[in-house]
């Protein structure tokens, strides 16, 4: 990855130790070199497992997670391990998409305080 671009992924490219939570996880974003074009950007993860809280087994689903990337993108990678993080994780899938959705949300919101800083 020889663009200055990627210079702060710390995922992409490098050997990474699985988080062992959700929490834990960390999300990475890189610059949209589309900014201004409106388009969708869809994520599939057919195999989303976590535990059920009640039984302690598998609860799986298939998650779909499209958004309308502005100036940055989320990290495919970074994605996909935070989303693996949620593999020992004791909640109904459910109530874990409503984490996520709550996750990415408050991702895009620190992003854009961080762009119209930037742009004072």
């Amino acid at each position: 990855m020889s663009d200055p671009v990627y210079d702060d992924l710390k995922q992409l490219g490098h050997p990474v130790t699985p988080p062992a939570t959700p929490e834990a996880a960390v999300i990475e974003t890189v610059r949209n070199p589309q900014a201004g074009l409106a388009y969708l950007v869809r994520f599939t993860c057919p195999e989303f497992t976590a535990l059920c809280p009640l039984t302690g087994q598998p609860d799986f689903a298939h998650l779909v997670i499209d958004y309308v990337p502005g100036d940055w993108l989320v990290e495919s990678k970074s994605l996909k391990l935070y989303l693996g993080s949620f593999r020992n994780h004791g909640a109904f899938h459910e109530d874990c998409t409503i984490a996520i959705g709550k996750r990415l949300v408050a991702l895009q919101n620190r992003l854009a305080s961080e762009v119209a800083r930037w742009w004072r």
